[in-house]
């Protein structure tokens, strides 16, 4: 455990002189630009040379370079300056000052050097994309024969581009960059996403219809007739007749339906389903609950004296 803590203690030091180290290479690179350009180029070279010392980050590397060539070409100091030219045109062939940024001088100077050593570093690159074609590494070979046939194509190059051997390597990269870019395969189509399944909210459940009992439910005490008046027979018959309703009573003890089970007559079963409709009960109950109870009635008319 105690050198577990210790390593991290070590490592967490580093870190934070690594990210110191790089604030202060920033805050140098910033202020040799500003040096630079208020022509103090003494000490915009000294703070540019401290950077390099301290280890520019790759990001600022190429940068700190370009203004030390700039400081060194405004200090006089031809030979040094030819050689931070040089390096920079070996590590970025395309690179030319901006004339916003640069006096006409200065970019005469890269002019120089770019003219100078392009049609050595032309074939150098081809090298390099022609071994990638050879290793079947097409992507970076057609990146390299690009680059290649791009350079060829620079003001400062292009009058001996235009002659052999250069003119070859054109030909050449030509066709190896069209090789390469035929080789290298399709991007893979883009995956279907999953078919969207619509989410199906079942419909919610009805609760079930309360439980209408009958006389079989031995544990529900039967309704009680408060109003229970059946029409009178306005017909003379011969002989009795007997008929039989059905009716459902509901918790509160009305009449919920009707129902002739066994038909008198037409007009009379209609009469009499019609006076239902006032017929009034105690509803029948289960341990005390009111509940819907089914009830046969039977009619029997008998014939008048």
């Amino acid at each position: 455990m105690k050198t577990w803590k210790t390593l991290s203690a070590i490592s967490a030091a580093i870190v934070m002189a690594t990210t110191g180290v790089m604030a202060r290479a920033a805050d140098d690179l910033s202020a040799a630009r500003d040096l630079y350009a208020s022509a103090a180029y003494e000490e915009a070279l000294a703070a540019l040379n401290r950077v390099r010392a301290a280890g520019a980050p790759p990001a600022d590397a190429f940068t700190v370079d370009q203004y030390r060539a700039f400081c060194l070409l405004a200090l006089g100091r031809g030979p040094e300056a030819e050689s931070a030219i040089e390096a920079l045109v070996v590590a970025d062939p395309l690179f030319q000052p901006s004339a916003n940024e640069v006096s006409p001088r200065v970019r005469t100077a890269f002019s120089d050097v770019r003219r100078r050593l392009l049609p050595s570093i032309i074939p150098q690159r081809y090298a390099k994309a022609k071994a990638a074609f050879d290793k079947k590494d097409y992507v970076a070979a057609a990146a390299g024969f690009s680059h290649v046939l791009t350079v060829l194509s620079d003001p400062d190059v292009i009058q001996a581009a235009g002659q052999p051997p250069l003119s070859d390597l054109r030909t050449l990269a030509t066709g190896f960059q069209e090789l390469s870019a035929k080789e290298i395969p399709p991007p893979p189509l883009p995956v279907a996403p999953p078919p969207v399944v619509p989410t199906i909210t079942p419909a919610p459940t009805a609760p079930a219809p309360p439980r209408i009992y009958t006389a079989v439910d031995t544990k529900v005490v039967a309704p009680t007739a408060i109003r229970q008046e059946l029409p009178p027979f306005a017909r003379r018959i011969p002989e009795p007749v007997t008929g039989a309703l059905e009716v459902v009573i509901d918790e509160r003890g009305f009449v919920e339906s009707a129902t002739m089970r066994k038909s008198v007559n037409a007009m009379y079963d209609r009469n009499t389903l019609d006076a239902t409709r006032d017929w009034r009960y105690r509803p029948a109950t289960l341990d005390g609950v009111p509940v819907k109870f089914r009830k046969l009635i039977s009619i029997t008319i008998k014939p008048t004296p």
